[in-house]
């Protein structure tokens, strides 16, 4: 069985061991300590996804709610305030506009990227995270935890990684749907963060948290 604090073997086959690992993510949330991240984190899971779907079927995103995604994503992993600022100055009309048509594009992952990172301070993987709230069982989230477990470790946050990411999580979300009940590529995305996440913080514990230096780099 997995030790929590060892990270996740992406070639794992072991249902068990992956329920667990999902099964931590909360409380992996919560031991982050970054403030408002518990909240975030439930309005990116629950309240988001149920907002875009009562728009069916013509789902969008407003300059508010990419604000609050980014601020969850951001919190989730490096703080890039720069970021922020680009999105919540967008106009509302032209979020929408994206979205809308990134949505439809779907389940044409490439297009829908492409369609999103238009917007100024989104890239492939703010434009995941804006697919992944609405189409979870289509297109996971490229969270650096993730990424660096199922294709190795890179700062490289292009359309062709992410669409190569892709691929390699509903291929492993399919093969445990064969070894038992099990949901899509987003919960194996959780899982990778929540055991990443767990075994980057044991070292550390002793030691007081410092703040990851903004980037100006898009993504």
């Amino acid at each position: 069985m997995l030790a929590m604090e060892e990270v996740l073997d992406f070639e794992c086959t072991d249902v068990g061991v992956w329920k667990k690992a999902l099964s931590s993510y909360e409380s992996r949330i919560e031991s982050l300590n970054k403030p408002d991240l518990v909240s975030l984190d439930q309005y990116y899971r629950v309240e988001l996804p149920r907002l875009l779907h009562e728009r069916d079927p013509n789902p969008y995103l407003t300059t508010s709610e990419l604000s609050q995604l980014m601020k969850w994503k951001l919190s989730r992993g490096k703080w890039r305030p720069r970021l922020l600022d680009f999105v919540s100055s967008l106009d509302d009309s032209v979020v929408k506009s994206a979205s809308e048509k990134a949505f439809k594009s779907l389940p044409d992952i490439s297009k829908a990227v492409t369609e999103l990172t238009v917007l100024k301070g989104v890239g492939p993987a703010t434009a995941s995270a804006v697919l992944a709230a609405y189409a979870p069982d289509v297109a996971p989230f490229m969270s650096d935890e993730a990424t660096e477990v199922a294709i190795g470790n890179s700062k490289d946050y292009s359309l062709k990684r992410y669409l190569l990411f892709v691929t390699k999580l509903q291929d492993k979300a399919k093969e445990l749907k064969l070894e038992g009940e099990w949901g899509g590529p987003s919960d194996v995305e959780r899982a990778l963060w929540s055991c990443t996440v767990r075994s980057k913080s044991k070292p550390a514990e002793k030691s007081s948290s410092g703040k990851s230096s903004g980037k100006k780099r898009k993504r």
